[in-house]
This record gives C-alpha cells, sequence and structure tokens, in this order.
C-alpha cells in the first residue's frame, strides 16, 4: 500500500494519470521529473527527480522541509521554527521536520523549454496524511468544495499584464548575493506609450513569439498577446476555465514566461510597479462567474431588464462588501499599492460599473448574454491566485447568503461616494486581522499566519532607509 492508498488521496481519474505518466516517460524517454507545489506566495518551490525515482515514489510522495512554509517574499524563514510549536502551535511544524509532496497525477506536463523533462504539481501532507492548515491550494479546494456543495462551479478568466525587459547585467558577483539579491540590470524591449500599435507589436514580436509557442506547447489556454500602454510592458488573456485549473494555470504561466525568457537572455517580471524611469504598473483583471453544475448554465445570466441576475447581484455585492479584508489576497506586496491612484486604469474604492474600467468591478455583458461575468480589477500580478480567486469566491457566496445589493451602477467611479480601497500593504493587513468573516471561513489560524508574514515583509521594509528620505532630510535637518 502506497501513502496515497493509505489515506486515499487520488481519485480514479487521478489514479489513471499516474499511469500514463509512466508510459509518457517510456515513451518520449523523460530523464528527470520536477516536482513543484504553490508556497504562500503562489511561488513554486520543490525538487527535481531523475524519472525512474520519480516514477517510483509518485504514489508515495517527496519529502522537503516544512520551513518553506514558514518563509517571507525575501525566503527569510520569519518563524522561530526550533521553539516548541515553531512559532505555528503545532508540533508537525516545529524543529524544520518534513512535509510531503503529493503528485497531482492530472497536472502532469512535459516542459518544452528544459530537454526530457516532465512537470507535476503537487500538495502538501503531513506524515499522517492530513493537510497543513498554510496550505493554499488545499484551502482553495475546500472553497470550491463548498461552492459545489451549493450546485455552482467558478468560472475565471484571466487577464494578466507584466513586463519583459533586455537582460544587460544579472548581477551575479558575490556582493550581489543576499536575501534579496541585487536585482538585475535591464533595458527596454520598447519605449512604450503607443497602445495597441501594430508597429510595437512588431518590434517586440521576436521576443512575444517565444513566449507563446512555449506557453501554447506546455498546453495552456492562451487567447492573445497584446502590446500593453507602458515601455517594455505586455498583456495576456487565457479562455475561461473552472475550479482549480485557472490557479494552476496562473502559477504555471508565470513560472514558465519567467523560465523560458531568462533563458532568452531577456527578464520576466510580474512585479506591479518596477523601479524604472517611464514604466508603469501591471494589474491582474480577474474575469469571473459562477456556472450550475447540473445545467452548465452562467448563473449570473439575466433574463430580464437588469444585467445580471439577482444571484449576480447579490455576487457582486459580496465583493465590494469585502473589498478592504480581501485586499491583501489579491495585492499583497508593498509594491503593489503604487497601483490604486485615482483618474487612471486602476480602482482607488469598493466601487461597480457596467462595462467601465475607472471601477474595482466591471460587468460586462448584457441580458440574455451567457458570457455575462464580473471583472475584478483590483489584483496585481503578483498575487497568489489560490488566495486571490478563494477570497472571491468566499466575499461573492455571502453576498448571495445575505441577499446584498450592490446599489446602482457608478458612472463616475472616482467621484462617487464609495468605501477607498487601502492605500497601504500596512492597512490591508489590519483590514484582515480585524475582520471576523475571513477569520470564520479560511480559520483564525490561517488569517494569523498570513498577518505574521505580511508583517515580517512590512517590518523589513520600514527598516530600509528610503531615496525619498534621503533626500527629504539630509539636508534640511
Amino acid at each position: 500500500m502506497s501513502f496515497v492508498d493509505d489515506h486515499g488521496l487520488w481519485s480514479e481519474e487521478q489514479t489513471r494519470a499516474a499511469a500514463e505518466i509512466a508510459a509518457r516517460v517510456a515513451a518520449e524517454g523523460l530523464e528527470v521529473i520536477r516536482f513543484a507545489f504553490p508556497d504562500q506566495h503562489g511561488v513554486l518551490r520543490g525538487k527535481t527527480l531523475v524519472a525512474d525515482e520519480a516514477v517510483r515514489v509518485l504514489a508515495n510522495g517527496i519529502s522537503l522541509t516544512s520551513t518553506l512554509l514558514a518563509k517571507d517574499t525575501s525566503h527569510r524563514t520569519v518563524f522561530p521554527v526550533f521553539t516548541a510549536g515553531g512559532g505555528f502551535g503545532m508540533t508537525e511544524m516545529q524543529g524544520g521536520g518534513d512535509v510531503l509532496m503529493i503528485p497531482d497525477p492530472a497536472t502532469f506536463r512535459v516542459l518544452p523549454w528544459a530537454d526530457k523533462t516532465g512537470w507535476v504539481l503537487c500538495d502538501l501532507h503531513f506524515a499522517d496524511g492530513s493537510v497543513p492548515p498554510f496550505a493554499t491550494r488545499a484551502l482553495y479546494r475546500r472553497v470550491l468544495e463548498g461552492l459545489a456543495g451549493r450546485g455552482y462551479a467558478f468560472m475565471a478568466g484571466l487577464e494578466v499584464e507584466c513586463h519583459i525587459f533586455r537582460l544587460l547585467d544579472p548581477k551575479m558577483a558575490p556582493e550581489h548575493a543576499g536575501q534579496p539579491g541585487t536585482p538585475p540590470e535591464v533595458a527596454l524591449l520598447s519605449h512604450g506609450y503607443q497602445y495597441l500599435t501594430e508597429q510595437r507589436y512588431d518590434l517586440i514580436e521576436p521576443v512575444l513569439e517565444i513566449v507563446r509557442r512555449n506557453v501554447l506547447a506546455v498546453g495552456l489556454p492562451l487567447r492573445s498577446i497584446e502590446v500593453e500602454y507602458g515601455p517594455s510592458q505586455c498583456e495576456f488573456t487565457f479562455a475561461p476555465t473552472t475550479g482549480l485549473e485557472p490557479a494552476d494555470l496562473m502559477v504555471l504561466f508565470r513560472s514558465a514566461v519567467k523560465q523560458v525568457c531568462r533563458r532568452h537572455g531577456l527578464h520576466a517580471t510580474f512585479m506591479c510597479r518596477p523601479k524604472i524611469p517611464n514604466v508603469v504598473s501591471s494589474g491582474w483583471h480577474l474575469h469571473q462567474s459562477l456556472r450550475e453544475v447540473r445545467t452548465g448554465a452562467n448563473a449570473f445570466r439575466s433574463d430580464g431588464p437588469e444585467v445580471l441576475s439577482d444571484l449576480g447581484r447579490s455576487y457582486l455585492a459580496g465583493l465590494l462588501d469585502h473589498a478592504r479584508a480581501a485586499a491583501v489576497f489579491t495585492t499583497p506586496t508593498i509594491n503593489g499599492y503604487k497601483r490604486y491612484r485615482a483618474y487612471s486604469l486602476a480602482p482607488d474604492r469598493a466601487i461597480w460599473g457596467c462595462d467601465n474600467r475607472g471601477v474595482m468591478i466591471r460587468v460586462i455583458g448584457r441580458p440574455g448574454d451567457a458570457a455575462t461575468r464580473l471583472e475584478n480589477r483590483i489584483g496585481e500580478p503578483a498575487a497568489n491566485p489560490y488566495l486571490y480567486m478563494a477570497s472571491q469566491v468566499l466575499s461573492g457566496l455571502d453576498g448571495i447568503d445575505r441577499g446584498l445589493s450592490p446599489g446602482p451602477s457608478a458612472d463616475t467611479p472616482y467621484e462617487t461616494e464609495a468605501p477607498l480601497l487601502p492605500k497601504s500593504l500596512r492597512e490591508a493587513v489590519f483590514a484582515l486581522n480585524d475582520d471576523p468573516f475571513f477569520r470564520e471561513t479560511l480559520g483564525a489560524r490561517f488569517v494569523d499566519y498570513y498577518v505574521h508574514l505580511k508583517n515580517a515583509e512590512i517590518e523589513r521594509f520600514q527598516a530600509e532607509v528610503s531615496d525619498w528620505e534621503h533626500r527629504e532630510y539630509f539636508e534640511m535637518f
């Protein structure tokens, strides 16, 4: 009996997929398989095994240190893991012991940019088969199971902006190492500011084609590639998918783009607003709707005069009602809050509107339109997709349960009276910490854990002396 069998971890479909992995390894001559799990920041971590060993341990998992769940965005361990309970109040997390990565065989792919290399996404388990409460893919799965219990599935389409630069100097001298290391020196691929012009697209088409071919070859449902407004900025959109798939898609897409670009002398970043002259902020717009499991119908579609069904309006109201507390999931970095600016293409308050790009929630569709959906424009491309999407589903369902109304559409979104979004990560963390709704739905243990991680990040930031401070005070005082 394997670990998977002992704990009943795979469905029949996953068991069949595991057998197919062994067949593909032999048929395609794969030499290694990468086992990866999405950490608390939505960053892929894991181990690479030679193919024969990978197939042998597939149903028993791969061990790695539990301290990976204790790291902030600098990859520093910010919990006292060698104390009783490891800083988590859990014996399983103390002492830097092991957790197991158990593959989800249905996610297996062959990487087109890495020679003879397979890849599979994993879930974390303790030795007794239980799931760490900090594993965000499992957290999102539980949210989806609750949604399915109501007869609905979550459907999401991704619209992701990022920057791709030419790499000039990777900064690999010993003095450049650290936590974090010195960022690379880069140059622009285009001057930008010619939004959607064919001239700008053709200028960077050789780079975008490299990305396109690899993204499609790895099996992601890419729909479009666009030149965005800013210098060296581009956008990728994906066909809508359901359940875990859109979140899995996002973590693989980000990792694929960064890996492919680096192999071609480029640097891709999903940081919201790089500190590079003239660049502009990148966002991640999440298109979402609920589908009735029994019929496949769009539950947001209206058959009356309103653009949204009553259920869709209440779901929308829930997103607005919980926007401030959910901001730490949609925009989890200090940098991301520099995007929230009035009279821009980013929101600054919890408001909605029909086909208006200044609002937080843009309603797209019309009565009777099967593609009716909500576009949440609040997110940054660095967000952990499992937490981003979980926060959306939970907020929307609360709006449905309470029968909330979103109020009228805002035609002047930067002038309409509405709750302002947090101005900083610190404000967003306070909003989450004080919010009873997410403490109940995500669990107090997870909220306290995430608040601790984000506070560690903020405290490191506040300990740094900024260019602004030096310019402001050094001569004055």
